[in-house]
């Protein structure tokens, strides 16, 4: 059982750090990520205290606003961590998810595994899918000035991870180069069997765009 107190100390960090985040990566998507853990995680036996801190900063610092330095979220979140006297085991195990959780194009090799990491990332990835999927990529795709679609430019599902951080692509593209990836990627079952309904919302919305977007009934 993790330390209350750690976690409310936590939540006030991460609700500081990220006062003045995009919209789709602000505080409510750690919410969102922290909600989606506790449920995953009481059906997979695990340590609560490496999953509640992992989902918590998880995103303290993500190198796509820290001009693609994947170090700052590691660093901030341990020198949080040695400061609240968190023990090093705990704290080893939280970055290397932070190190870890990211998509990345879906073609990097996972260089660390673990049950709390499979809880968290499936944790973050469902809340990139569904509904809310849906408003945040349009919500980074307005912050970054992206078209929402141009037919003239495919999308690529092979990218490699310095393609992917570069890309500029039209967001509905993204959909096809992430997204919908995202179900088949699941770890745990629970994960899995939210995906499912997540996935199929996403499909119904593209429809409906594209008829919309052809003029069509």
């Amino acid at each position: 059982m993790a330390n209350p107190e750690l976690i409310n100390k936590t939540i006030a960090f991460v609700k500081k750090e990220l006062e003045n985040a995009e919209g789709g990566h602000d505080w409510f998507h750690i919410e969102r990520v922290y909600k989606n853990a506790l449920l995953i995680a009481k059906s997979e036996g695990c340590d609560t205290t490496v999953v509640e801190l992992g989902a918590l900063l998880h995103d303290i610092a993500d190198s796509k606003f820290h001009d693609g330095d994947e170090t700052v979220g590691p660093r901030t979140a341990r020198a949080f961590l040695e400061n609240e006297n968190v023990p090093e085991e705990i704290i080893s195990h939280v970055i290397s998810i932070i190190e870890n959780i990211s998509f990345k194009g879906g073609n990097t090799v996972k260089q660390f595994r673990s049950k709390e990491l499979n809880i968290v990332q499936d944790a973050d990835r469902l809340d990139a899918i569904g509904a809310v999927g849906v408003a945040r990529t349009f919500n980074y795709g307005g912050f970054k000035n992206r078209s929402m679609y141009n037919p003239e430019i495919a999308p690529k599902t092979d990218m490699t991870k310095e393609e992917y951080k570069n890309s500029e692509a039209p967001t509905i593209n993204h959909f096809y180069e992430k997204l919908l990836l995202l179900k088949d990627k699941m770890n745990t079952e629970t994960g899995k069997q939210i995906a499912q309904q997540r996935h199929h919302f996403m499909e119904i919305f593209l429809g409906q765009f594209y008829a919309e977007w052809n003029g069509e009934r």
